[in-house]
């Protein structure tokens, strides 16, 4: 005996949910964002800090592995 089922949304990995010409526009909502919408917040000086001292932590540490074993030279 064969089985079969039938996905109604199989086809949304390759299309989207709203198939493959939607765009937003006739549906009153933009799917793409380019609309008026929510104004981004402040920026988080604390937070980007942290990360570019996080990224000068590890060049510093790749800098200091990399003369340990010669690749500098």
């Amino acid at each position: 005996m064969t089985s079969t089922s039938h996905d109604s949304h199989a086809s949304d990995a390759m299309a989207g949910p709203h198939g493959a010409g939607d765009h937003g526009e006739d549906h009153g909502h933009d799917d793409h964002a380019h609309g008026d919408g929510e104004p981004l917040g402040p920026v988080d000086a604390l937070a980007w800090g942290a990360g570019t001292l996080g990224i000068g932590a590890g060049l510093v540490v790749a800098l200091v592995m990399a003369a340990s074993t010669g690749w500098l030279g």
